[in-house]
């Protein structure tokens, strides 16, 4: 077995970033900051596209360090390095951002990495070079299959239901909450908690 994890809303939470930054910049009044998606909607009902990109670039860049991991994501690869299984991060990234000021997003998410202990020998000790940042989705598909995953783990039906998605990869919707029709031959994984039983992963030495 050989696990691959996307990045962003998978390893990353961002539920209360978003809210804190879009009502701290003025973009959004309190009462519409209830949810990413309530603030995409709230500015595109606006008209106000840009500053939703612009918004997405700002915590995806410099305000990412703002973000905590998923509850029980850092056990995972932990569990992960403790069973001698393998696991990657791949995820698809623009360098820069779309709009607004100039990011390394790259840069950005390896500190977040880093900040919380990613790297640390003495803990989780994922090598750097299992982390890999794509900037279109057919890379990062194309990495999927290089790495040599067996399963899958992103937030996004699209990607996972991809016509390039590696056949012979097993497919996992993160869905936190569980609200997203789970697509054909895919599994659900609403917790990371849950992530020993439907990995089929034993924790413990």
């Amino acid at each position: 077995m050989q696990f691959g994890i996307d990045f962003d809303n998978t390893i990353v939470c961002y539920d209360e970033v978003f809210g804190c930054v879009a009502v701290e910049l003025g973009l959004v009044p309190p009462e519409a900051a209830t949810s990413k998606t309530a603030i995409r909607d709230h500015l595109r009902s606006l008209g106000q596209e840009d500053r939703w990109t612009e918004l997405q670039g700002t915590i995806y860049g410099p305000r990412i360090m703002d973000a905590r991991p998923f509850p029980g994501v850092i056990e995972f690869f932990a569990a992960c390095r403790a069973a001698g299984r393998p696991v990657a991060i791949v995820s698809h990234r623009t360098r820069v951002p779309y709009l607004g000021e100039r990011h390394d997003l790259h840069a950005a998410a390896r500190d977040w990495l880093a900040r919380h202990g990613f790297h640390d020998p003495a803990g989780i000790g994922l090598p750097v070079e299992r982390v890999f940042f794509e900037e279109t989705k057919e890379a990062k598909l194309a990495r999927i299959a290089a790495v040599g995953c067996t399963h899958f783990v992103d937030d996004l039906p699209e990607l996972l239901t991809h016509p390039l998605f590696p056949a012979h990869v097993r497919r996992i919707l993160f869905d936190p909450h569980a609200a997203t029709p789970l697509p054909a031959d895919t599994a659900r994984l609403s917790a990371w908690s849950q992530a020993a039983a439907v990995l089929g992963l034993e924790y413990g030495p």
